[in-house]
């Protein structure tokens, strides 16, 4: 499978994700870091509007990896779509950039050639990676939660 189709089955995964948690998608026209867009219109006396940006890493594996060029976008989360040739067996999980940037850090990724390029990845999670990546594996509560909590805003 190549990784333009690899990359279709993850995204229309993450989409059908944000969808089960009740959440709105828009996908941005031009690819400039931003893969989607979560939002929520969240009904009260007046109407408040809360978005997020994603930027989508999908995998027909498990792989994890930061790029420096992703601190600039503010509110950024990152979706990590793992497994997408069994969506039976497929896994999410979402982290703003400072969450990722803690975990390659207790992973010494940090202090490596790599990162000094301003990237890190790999294509074989450790048992202590995935570990780490645990608390931001996602389901339909969790997405409501994260969108939420990077946007300021109470659902």
């Amino acid at each position: 499978m190549d990784t333009q189709t690899i990359e279709i089955l993850g995204r229309n995964r993450l989409i059908e994700e944000l969808l089960m948690a009740e959440l709105e998608v828009a996908i941005p026209q031009r690819d400039r870091g931003i893969d989607l867009i979560a939002y929520v219109e969240l009904a009260s006396v007046t109407s408040t509007f809360a978005a997020v940006p994603i930027q989508m890493k999908a995998s027909s594996m498990r792989a994890f990896s930061l790029d420096s060029k992703y601190a600039r976008i503010s509110n950024l989360i990152l979706a990590f779509v793992w497994g997408v040739r069994a969506p039976e067996h497929s896994q999410t999980f979402a982290l703003t950039y400072s969450e990722a940037l803690d975990i390659a850090k207790a992973m010494k990724w940090t202090e490596t050639a790599s990162w000094r390029e301003g990237k890190y990845s790999t294509s074989s999670p450790t048992p202590e990676l995935c570990s780490l990546l645990e608390p931001f594996k996602m389901s339909p509560v969790a997405w409501r939660k994260k969108v939420a909590s990077v946007s300021n805003v109470t659902l």
